[in-house]
């Protein structure tokens, strides 16, 4: 056996060591987090609108945009419109409102294309809430798309006949688009930009022809896909004021005394709470060690079955009474969550107030 097996084979059975020595094994549970977002409980009533047109004074900004972007014609303008279409569709699946409103009505303007232009005025904003009876504006500011553009010509054969191959030239077009949105919420009460948010999507397209001019002519089904990346887009922001659940891992003791043997079977199968009948046995055994371990392991059960007070109080023990290291740890860990549930208490409300003035 060479020096590189016997290396190999000695880390491999280090490896397997460390883990059977383990005093810990990972248990897996799932969390609510909060929104990235969040909107005052008075907020019922939201419109949806299109800020993404230019301003007539920059419309040679426009063009050269146009030209420089390979922009196709109004290809900005209808992926704009199907992305504000596709947010007050999906603000509307969202019990958070009573009522979210497209408005076509009104003529907003921007700037400079691909860049966010200053806050609309608050006189605006107050009134076209006032008429279209809404308590806050969710618009798309930014919409804008950016093409690269490549050919290759590669050799082909266009023919086989008894005498060999006639070579020809294949043409390729590619192109990459990148399509950019932004958006804002403006909430008029509080004349507060409640979020201010902007992403970027990439897409490719390819196509072959027997000349430059029909391989680039073979990319004009593009819009489709320019507005399909918008209402992703619109998908993905609408998802900005929702709570989502996120996987998280938590350390347990399985090693300690026989009962934390049992109940480390037991709580691999998923019978938690007769793991917890012997780790709470454990609380008071005349070991530190062991009894510190079942602390902690108590605070587990407790965020487990959602009483996260009772967790931290536990897991507080652990640290405070038998200086296990890992409590002071999942102490902080569980007063985060603690924090973040009042954010979630303000993320689903249950009146309608507005706010002092």
């Amino acid at each position: 056996m060479n020096m590189k097996n016997q290396i190999l084979i000695g880390i491999a059975l280090m490896s397997t060591i460390l883990f059977s020595c383990s005093s810990t094994e990972y248990v897996y549970i799932s969390v609510t987090k909060p929104a990235p977002v969040t909107l005052p409980p008075y907020i019922k009533n939201v419109g949806v609108v299109n800020r993404t047109q230019l301003s007539n004074q920059n419309k040679v900004v426009d063009v050269v945009d146009r030209v420089f972007s390979l922009k196709g014609v109004d290809l900005d303008k209808e992926g704009a419109q199907s992305t504000v279409t596709s947010l007050a569709d999906e603000l509307s699946k969202n019990n958070r409102f009573d009522q979210v409103k497209a408005l076509t009505n009104t003529d907003l303007r921007t700037n400079v294309p691909g860049l966010f232009s200053a806050p609309l005025p608050w006189d605006q904003v107050e009134e076209i809430c006032h008429q279209n009876n809404t308590d806050a504006l969710f618009a798309l500011e930014v919409f804008n798309t950016d093409s690269k553009l490549s050919y290759a010509a590669n050799p082909v054969n266009i023919l086989s006949s008894p005498v060999g191959n006639i070579p020809g030239i294949e043409h390729q077009a590619s192109m990459t688009t990148t399509v950019k949105t932004g958006w804002r919420i403006y909430d008029p009460s509080s004349k507060t930009i409640l979020d201010e948010y902007s992403m970027a999507n990439n897409i490719s397209f390819s196509a072959s022809g027997v000349n430059p001019a029909a391989a680039a002519a073979a990319l004009a089904g593009r819009k489709d896909a320019v507005k399909e990346v918008g209402i992703q887009a619109a998908q993905a922001y609408a998802s900005r004021i929702l709570p989502y659940w996120l996987r998280v891992s938590r350390d347990y003791f399985v090693r300690g005394t026989n009962n934390f043997r049992i109940a480390r079977r037991k709580a691999q199968t998923g019978n938690w709470n007769e793991a917890a009948n012997l780790w709470q046995r454990e609380t008071t055994n005349p070991s530190r060690k062991v009894a510190g371990r079942a602390c902690y392991n108590m605070a587990i059960i407790s965020e487990i079955n959602g009483d996260l007070d009772k967790a931290i109080e536990w897991a507080q023990k652990s640290y405070e009474n038998y200086n296990i290291r890992l409590g002071l740890q999942y102490v902080k860990i569980l007063q985060y969550r603690e924090n973040q549930n009042e954010v979630l208490k303000d993320q689903q409300p249950q009146q309608s107030q507005q706010p002092q003035q």
